[in-house]
């Protein structure tokens, strides 16, 4: 059976787990460590780290931060941000990281998803593709491609993108839509829907998670393999286990076995 995965992302700023709307507004959440560990307890099935400001300030993922979390983490778990060689994601996963996530860099230079996949395996490739919704009288991609955490666009529409993403080989798409990113309004169900259609690969629902409705729109109406949330995670406003039996009395496959206590 596929299960649907619970995901919670963990954005890093200067060592900490912080949060923002989109991609502004950035507040301070929690330790990383002790977030990933609490994550890890509660029954999430996956974790995904984002170091939302290596590629906006032209540097690597730090590696202070994994080395801790990998200590202690007990669960698959992807690292992003910064990383644009094929010795960056040796780095990470030699220090134990599951999962590499690319954005800016799989869009400058397409031929690293494919160069990844080969040396380290469909499975441990991650592109997360950031949107950007536009006006029909812009003259630009109605769901658009942006990069460098959403200042800069591309002029590539979201379906293109992932359909090319597919084709050079990647396991999976993190999908994040920054007009809904950090608002609690909910997933963009036009943009997941368009991309999760558009291929065959598992796509990840993220930006907008605000209710257990919303976890099992981004299933059912925006057909997302998973679903990834921050905010409602960070400050304890819903729980992983409150989300799984939510979408599993909705009739989703969802994993029970990793939570706490279990009640199945």
């Amino acid at each position: 059976m596929k299960y649907i995965k619970i995901i919670p992302c963990l954005d890093i700023r200067e060592g900490r787990v912080v949060k923002g709307v989109k991609f502004e507004n950035i507040r301070d959440a929690r330790d990383p460590v002790e977030a990933a560990e609490a994550y890890c307890r509660e029954g999430a099935d996956e974790l995904v780290f984002l170091d939302i400001y290596a590629s906006v300030e032209n540097r690597k993922t730090r590696l202070d931060w994994v080395r801790r979390v990998v200590e202690k983490v007990t669960i698959p778990f992807a690292v992003g941000g910064g990383i644009s060689t094929l010795e960056d994601m040796k780095t990470l996963i030699d220090a134990g990281v599951d999962k590499i996530s690319i954005n800016t860099a799989a869009v400058k230079n397409p031929d690293l998803i494919k160069a990844a996949v080969s040396e380290f395996g469909k499975d441990r490739i991650v592109v997360a593709i950031d949107g950007l919704k536009n006006p029909p009288e812009s003259g630009r991609p109605r769901l658009e491609v942006v990069i460098k955490s959403g200042i800069e666009p591309t002029g590539l529409s979201i379906v293109d993108g992932a359909r090319k993403v597919e084709k050079l080989g990647a396991g999976e798409i993190l999908l994040t839509s920054k007009d809904t990113d950090g608002t609690k309004e909910g997933y963009d169900l036009e943009m997941t829907r368009a991309v999760a259609e558009s291929v065959s690969i598992p796509v990840t629902a993220s930006g907008g998670a605000g209710t257990l409705q919303h976890l099992y729109e981004a299933v059912v109406i925006g057909k997302a393999s998973a679903v990834l949330a921050a905010s409602i995670f960070h400050f304890k406003e819903i729980s992983i286990s409150e989300a799984k039996h939510y979408l599993k009395d909705k009739g989703i496959a969802v994993r029970m076995d990793n939570l706490p206590n279990r009640k199945n």
